[in-house]
């Protein structure tokens, strides 16, 4: 089965440095699959944070992720320092998919490639919120390409629109 190349640095337009762990060793003495998305989350949310678009505990709209993936190319293993370089993939009217790549710190070569797919709600009734023009203007401003940031219908690869649901257990955030 032959597949698609891992993007290379040039791919990505924020970076953030990540120390690995002694908990993110599994028993084959690489880092675990899992923390790859506990990177990107990080990675995410932390840009963010920076630019002023993040309020954890106020912040109107909220993201939800309704999506993830990941592709590993080589292992990575504690003590070794990663960066994760994220770009905007595409730009909805309520959501974002952003691009990350895993890199052993100083490496050209990707050890692994994933995606992470937003969509931003009204914190009090979880519905889809249009993404405020000053945070498309900063999305746009690390979008990987021009054809990111065309409006795009918000629809899963398979066909199926996104659609995001109240929790039945948390319901709306709660003041």
């Amino acid at each position: 089965m032959s597949r698609e190349k891992l993007k290379g640095r040039e791919a990505y337009r924020v970076w953030r440095e990540i120390g690995t762990r002694w908990a993110d060793n599994d028993a084959y003495g690489h880092v675990n699959n899992t923390v790859h998305y506990q990177w990107f989350d990080t990675a995410v949310n932390a840009w963010l944070i920076e630019t002023g678009l993040l309020d954890i505990d106020a912040g109107d709209p909220i993201g939800l992720v309704v999506e993830t993936g990941c592709r590993y190319a080589r292992p990575l293993a504690y003590p070794q320092p990663v960066e994760i370089g994220l770009a905007v993939e595409s730009l909805g009217s309520s959501s974002v998919r952003y691009r990350l790549g895993v890199f052993a710190k100083g490496e050209e070569e990707p050890a692994a490639e994933g995606h992470f797919t937003h969509v931003y709600v009204d914190r009090a009734n979880r519905r889809p919120a249009a993404l405020p023009d000053e945070w498309r203007r900063k999305l746009e401003g690390i979008a990987a390409d021009a054809e990111a940031v065309r409006e795009e219908p918000e629809v899963r690869p398979d066909g199926r629109r996104l659609r995001v649901r109240p929790d039945p257990i948390l319901g709306a955030d709660r003041k």
